[in-house]
């Protein structure tokens, strides 16, 4: 019996098989950005240098815009073989091992290029290798971005501002339990769904990087944004492990780089895009509020617990490992 986001998959999927006459292999990727987030045209790039590199053996194919279905149930795709590759945010590995809570535990990092030496390190390799025991190969890291607050109730100066704020958040339990001791009402809802409960005023508010509010067009349903960059996010694009064993080593080799490359032009745009996005969203009458460092270390403050407690969760020895690379990091 087919559930909706199994049937959007599956005409999707159907969709996409008279375009791929010539080619040898197929490589389906679902995604939930829209067309316009920077991770979306990083997949186009990816997707160019590996049809070039392969000499159009490899056809690869984008779904975004949760075509495939919601994060959960695009990896589940991915593992049963339906899908051969998804970009989902790291936290929802943690579902299937929950050392994967540690990436985006909140204000784990003092800044973007601190995290990205961490996720890049030996530490961010141990954890892409976790993924082997899912039936599945990492293929690095994609940014998903700074997460922030936008609500239509109060701008948010202080903890005490989120108080009471219906708030959607990822379906992931950090960040639910991050905002319940901040004191707002964490409210887990898909992505796709998130427009249209703000603008039917079923939610007060959401938090997301500058890019998807923008490219998500947010700002059109919001009266206020806070800087409080209370967690960095990542994407780890993962392929199905049985397929990627299954192709010649040049065309791993050639995915793994070209993911690579993917990354590289993914930073150049978001480097570009960053303060344009900001005006943006003011250009659009929301009332943003730009936190100091000492504004954000008081909600640093008010979520240590939150990393504590987590710690229990995610395992002393991956916790410790992950703290300590973040300090070696910032030591730098």
């Amino acid at each position: 019996m087919f559930n909706k986001s199994t049937l959007a998959m599956t005409i999707a999927l159907s969709a996409g098989l008279s375009f791929a006459a010539s080619a040898e292999t197929i490589i389906k990727i679902g995604h939930g950005a829209a067309e316009t987030f920077h991770m979306h045209r990083a997949l186009m790039h990816f997707e160019e240098l590996v049809e070039a590199g392969s000499n159009g053996e490899i056809d690869v194919q984008i779904f975004p815009s949760s075509q495939m279905g919601p994060d959960r149930e695009m990896i589940e795709g991915v593992q049963t073989g339906v899908l051969e590759m998804a970009i989902p945010p790291s936290s929802f590995f943690a579902g299937w091992d929950p050392a994967f809570a540690v990436i985006e535990l909140p204000y784990m990092y003092a800044s973007k290029d601190i995290a990205f030496e961490v996720l890049e390190s030996d530490a961010g390799d141990g954890m892409i290798a976790r993924v082997e025991n899912q039936g599945l190969v990492g293929l690095g890291w994609l940014e998903l971005g700074v997460r922030n607050v936008t609500n239509n109730v109060r701008p948010i100066a202080t903890p005490a501002d989120l108080s009471g704020v219906k708030l959607r958040t990822m379906k992931v339990p950090a960040h639910v339990a991050t905002f319940e001791t901040l004191g707002a009402n964490p409210t887990p809802m898909n992505f796709g769904e998130v427009y249209s409960a703000l603008q039917q005023g079923v939610i007060d508010g959401q938090e997301n990087p500058l890019a998807i509010i923008t490219s998500q067009r947010f700002y059109e349903v919001q009266k206020y944004l806070s800087t409080t960059g209370h967690v960095f996010a990542v994407y780890m694009p993962v392929i199905s492990k049985s397929f990627f064993e299954s192709l010649p080593e040049e065309h791993q080799k050639l995915i793994r780089s070209s993911m690579a490359a993917a990354r590289a032009y993914q930073a150049e745009i978001v480097s570009a895009e960053d303060a344009a996005q900001l005006e943006e969203i003011r250009a659009a009458g929301v009332e943003v509020l730009e936190l100091s460092a000492a504004q954000r270390q008081a909600f640093a403050d008010a979520t240590e617990s939150v990393r504590l407690q987590y710690r229990d969760e995610v395992g002393a020895e991956a916790y410790d490992a992950w703290v300590a690379s973040v300090a070696k990091a910032s030591a730098n």
